[in-house]
């Protein structure tokens, strides 16, 4: 079978199709051998389930979107219902609990109304893309629903969306836009955000109604090809530090080492390129903060999930009075947070950071470089500018990226460093590198010692036996939670949480023996 998904351009005599119609057409396998099923899944079964073709002589994988084909009649009947169900629904819409019971009960009335009789398989068929259309979103509804997506971009008029999938990474799929379809969807992504984007202003940065981020232009105002989007998924379950170890962009020792240090309140920057897992890994590790302290997190758009309930999120504004970063981070000052959580640090709100670190704050964030040189110079020149003195109060910086194993790209800690301080001779940052990656073996190595864990060991006043053995505790609890596989968010804060209270009784439930 082939598939294909097309948005025709709308003709004055005829209704427009169906925004998300797939036409799926018999092809015999000898009319199209280069391609060859590998996988398939539901995401709403029975109504739309993905396909992944491999393509034999390009050597790509290809991402097909399967969802209920209408015919003549049911579409001329899915349009009716589509131009005509509005008017039941702009009143009250927005009081109604359940939206998708009440589309379905206004759909069926309208039915009633107007003397159509529908077998109930193509009222669904129907209903389906009604929902797509009114409560979800349209044609990538199923990409939306798909988890294995971690972003959706379209980039331009009659080109093929590409997406970043899990297991087969930039991909292709099935699904493009028509030039009217195009713009009067990136304006529908605008309104689902709150938003406004027009001719006059024709780039936006909005968070979707499911808390995903997405840059998007209208027409060919400033992107040549036409009106764009770009999508980064929120993860409604975040990612937790056993998956980061299971993943192997951490190892179990770099991730007890981070446990301990984050408990007792060491600052953490983590650095990296675009799509790198910087914000993901901040966000896996910062359930190690303790249960009861008191969190402020500083985001443009919301993507730091906690299970602490001592947690005020703030969120940037760009509308009406603008409140910025900085705005935020000067009133979380006055909030007396122990731990300050910045999404990502980019100007003058780098140096209020700074100072509340200097103060007695632990902070983390994020920020593009690539090396631990490159995250002391971004730091010190402009537009940062954060003197070298204040970049002492800096612990730990964290150095991530996406790198290839073979023909899989994947995500790697390439190196943890702490910052020493600076050379009194030569007014030098001196850095020490604790662990990095070696690549040839995909193994993560201690290289070096820890400053962290030996100003903390003086402070708990332990012996070094006594921190290797805590450590060795902690790496023997994260073990046990990736042996046993577990990783619900919830079940793996909860596990780290009684640690914290009561360390001997998860030692002994978990039956571990250092």
């Amino acid at each position: 079978m082939r598939l294909k998904l097309s948005f025709r351009k709308k003709e004055k005599e005829e209704p427009a199709r169906p925004e998300a119609e797939v036409k799926l057409e018999e092809v015999k396998s000898e009319e199209e051998p280069e391609y060859v099923l590998v996988e398939e899944y539901w995401i709403e079964e029975p109504f739309s389930k993905i396909q992944i073709r491999f393509n034999k002589e390009t050597q790509e994988h290809v991402y097909y979107v399967v969802v209920p084909k209408l015919d003549n009649h049911l579409f001329s009947v899915y349009y009716v219902l589509k131009n005509t169900v509005v008017e039941y629904l702009e009143s009250d819409v927005e009081q109604v609990d359940d939206r998708v019971k009440h589309l379905e009960e206004m759909s069926r009335k309208l039915l009633k109304e107007l003397g159509i009789d529908l077998e109930e398989e193509d009222f669904q068929k129907i209903f389906y893309h009604l929902k797509s259309d009114f409560i979800e979103y349209g044609p990538i509804t199923p990409l939306m629903n798909d988890r294995l997506i971690e972003d959706i971009s379209c980039n331009g008029y009659n080109k093929p969306l590409y997406i970043y999938h899990r297991n087969y990474q930039n991909i292709r799929t099935n699904i493009t836009f028509s030039e009217d379809e195009l713009d009067m969807f990136v304006i529908k992504l605008a309104q689902m955000s709150g938003k406004h984007i027009s001719i006059a202003e024709p780039l936006l940065d909005a968070s979707l109604p499911d808390g995903s981020r997405i840059q998007m232009t209208l027409a060919k105002e400033v992107t040549d090809h036409g009106s764009t989007f770009t999508i980064r998924k929120f993860r409604d379950e975040p990612v937790t530090p056993v998956d980061l170890i299971a993943w192997g962009t951490f190892s179990i020792e770099q991730m007890a080492y981070l446990w301990l240090c984050i408990e007792n309140k060491r600052s953490l920057i983590f650095a990296g390129g675009t799509a790198s897992g910087k914000t993901t890994s901040m966000n896996a590790v910062s359930i190690f903060i303790p249960r009861s302290s008191k969190i402020v997190t500083i985001e443009d758009t919301r993507e730091i999930m906690l299970p602490h309930e001592n947690w005020i999120p703030a969120v940037t504004r760009e509308t009406g009075k603008v409140v910025d970063m900085y705005d935020l981070l000067r009133a979380a000052l006055r909030q007396r947070p122990e731990y300050i959580i910045v999404g990502e640090v980019r100007g003058k709100e780098a140096l209020t950071l700074f100072q509340a670190m200097s103060t007695g704050h632990t902070t983390y964030s994020t920020l593009h470089a690539d090396s631990v040189n490159g995250v002391i110079h971004r730091l010190e020149n402009p537009p940062i500018n954060v003197p070298r003195a204040m970049i002492e109060a800096l612990d730990i910086v964290s150095i991530q990226a996406q790198v290839f194993m073979g023909k899989k790209r994947v995500r790697r800690n390439l190196e943890i460093a702490e910052i020493i301080g600076v050379d009194p001779h030569t007014k030098i940052m001196r850095t020490t590198t604790v662990f990095t990656w070696d690549s040839s073996k995909d193994e993560h190595v201690m290289v070096g010692s820890s400053k962290a864990l030996e100003e903390l060991r003086i402070m708990r006043n332990w012996s070094r036996k006594e921190l290797e053995q805590e450590l060795k505790r902690r790496e023997a609890v994260l073990k046990y939670m990736l042996d046993k596989n577990i990783r619900d968010f919830k079940e793996v804060a909860g596990i780290i949480q009684t640690y914290q209270i009561d360390p001997d009784k998860v030692v002994s439930e978990f039956g571990i023996q250092i």
